[in-house]
């Protein structure tokens, strides 16, 4: 690992947080509580308190706040207080100064902001760690967000990363800890999801996908991009007016009945994850935005997840079996969409998760448990040698931030329900979806090749039965090779068994008088002793350098 003087001071704050907080208590002995399912509310049965987790987070830099906001949707890892805490981080840090806004803005869409914009309000709406959004108005005054982002920012995180990187990598070969959790692969995906909100093109894009995707749901609004006005560090967007979905007052709550938006919001994210395979990743309730005319926006499509055909088909299945509380079905799921490890801990494994599933089988939207059960089996796998997918825990943490949207607009709302019912819909939808004519013919015509070639196949089999030429290849040790070993070992033995007998037998033949001398001792005895000295030279350097060799390749 490489010292350099303009990393000491990263490497500082890095090493001074882990000194820390490593041997506290607070993450061991909150991960134990969170596997019982009791988390521990009381700040003072912690040696450091919400507030000073915060703002040693706050004082690392904007990188370490990023990774703050991620943990806090990890109730496996910490206590509530400290939960709570971590998802109001926020970047105390100053505005971009006007001069500097206009300069970007103007640099980055290629015109003077008083041509692109009828209005541009100097103050910002929002300003954090990576850019900050102004509110705007186009020429046609149709109103707008404007989000800049901060100059020299991906330049600082890619150094906070390539730090993390060789301490991460540094930590994995020396803590089975480390490698238990793949600190690494943390840290790369930390690095993916930085590197995508870093790209303003990319989130301009996950908007039309996601506005596409969404357009059937009457009341969900996803603001679409203005492309003529963004470029990758400038995205101007539709301005949508509302306020954190999580702020309604009680007494809005009591008047206005939100269970059907909250059972659509519920289906819009069952479709993204089941369905579409491209999800917004981040649904956090300040990026769910509750309109006046009570819609939902979603905003912020910086982190988006993709899941491949055959994941998408195991979410679906996974979730049917946690919405039907069975136990034993969802541990068979997880087996057989993870990376399962030699000592791995399976009758463990599946007794717990049946357990676990079973005690939350009655909980409500209140009780907040589907996403944090996803999350909780996630570490249960983990300590049992069992390598989840990543998609698995970022369902799990999408699904802990409905559960805190829908605790606020329905608290009695039955999650459970709403997505067995959901799924089995869209699991519907599927099969009728491939029994359309053109997925239909589709499976006719890889029939008829199939029924083509089958004749010909049976021909060839059955003439190799007839005429014994039939042979099935087994992919098992080399016989060969065994055998070629063995006569090697064979072979070593009785040339160290004659270059003992020529040693003996030399020395023996040193009493015996003779007339032929070398070196003044008898000749016969030094050819023996020659003779066994360059085969043991030999026989040696093909043990030590051959043979390393040999291992080497394979």
């Amino acid at each position: 690992m490489s010292v350099l003087p303009d990393h000491l001071l990263r490497y500082q704050k890095f090493i001074g947080f882990m000194l820390k907080y490593w041997n506290s208590d607070l993450f061991g002995n909150a991960a134990s509580k969170a596997m019982e399912g009791n988390t521990a509310n009381s700040e003072n049965s912690y040696e450091q308190t919400p507030n000073e987790l915060v703002e040693d987070l706050k004082n690392m830099g904007p990188t370490y706040i990023k990774m703050g906001q991620l943990l806090s949707t990890r109730p496996d890892l910490l206590p509530d207080d400290y939960l709570k805490a971590l998802a109001t981080l926020q970047d105390d840090v100053p505005a971009i100064p006007y001069n500097e806004v206009q300069q970007i803005v103007e640099e980055e869409i290629g015109t003077k902001i008083s041509k692109a914009f009828k209005s541009f309000e100097e103050k910002p709406l929002a300003s954090a760690s990576i850019g900050q959004v102004h509110k705007a108005s186009l020429r046609s005054g149709k109103p707008v967000a404007v989000k800049i982002q901060r100059p020299g920012i991906k330049k600082q995180f890619l150094l906070d990363l390539d730090t993390l990187k060789e301490l991460a990598e540094l930590a994995v070969k020396h803590s089975t800890t480390a490698k238990k959790y793949a600190f690494d692969d943390v840290l790369a995906e930390l690095r993916r999801i930085l590197l995508q909100e870093l790209d303003y093109n990319r989130e301009a894009q996950n908007l039309i996908t996601l506005g596409e995707n969404l357009k059937s749901f009457k009341d969900l609004i996803v603001p679409q991009p203005i492309q003529d006005y963004s470029s990758g560090k400038v995205l101007t967007m539709e301005y949508i007016e509302g306020q954190k979905i999580t702020s309604i007052s009680p007494l809005k709550q009591i008047e206005v009945d939100y269970a059907p938006l909250v059972d659509q919001l519920v289906n819009a994210y069952l479709k993204q994850v089941i369905n579409d395979g491209f999800v917004h990743a981040d649904p956090h309730p300040g990026n769910i935005q509750f309109t006046k005319d009570d819609k939902i926006a979603l905003i912020d499509l910086g982190m988006v997840a993709r899941f491949s055909p055959a994941m998408k088909n195991y979410i679906l299945e996974l979730l049917l079996a946690i919405s039907s509380n069975n136990g034993e079905e969802t541990a068979r799921i997880l087996l057989n969409m993870s990376e399962v490890t030699e000592n791995a801990n399976l009758k463990y494994f599946k007794k717990t998760i049946s357990d676990i599933i079973m005690a939350s089988e009655h909980s409500t939207a209140k009780d907040m448990q589907t996403g944090r059960l996803l999350i909780q089996l996630n570490r249960l796998a983990a300590e049992n040698g069992i390598h989840l997918p990543v998609e698995v825990n970022i369902l799990g943490k999408i699904l802990l931030n409905m559960d805190q949207i829908i605790a606020v607009l329905d608290p009695d709302f039955d999650l459970r329900d709403a997505i067995k019912r959901h799924a089995n819909k869209i699991m519907r939808d599927k099969m009728y979806e491939e029994l359309k004519p053109e997925n239909f013919f589709s499976s006719v015509l890889a029939s008829k090749k199939f029924i083509e070639y089958l004749p010909d196949r049976l021909n060839t089999i059955s003439k190799n039965l007839s005429e014994n030429e039939f042979s099935i290849k087994i992919d098992a040790f080399d016989e060969k090779r065994v055998t070629d070993g063995f006569q090697k070992v064979a072979n070593r033995i009785t040339l160290g068994l004659i270059i003992a007998a020529m040693i003996i037998g030399a020395a023996m033949l040193m009493q015996v008088p003779s007339d032929f001398m070398i070196l003044g001792y008898p000749g016969l005895a030094m050819i023996f002793f020659l003779l066994a000295a360059i085969g043991g030279i030999i026989l040696s350097y093909i043990i030590v350098f051959r043979d390393e060799n040999l291992n080497n390749k394979d």
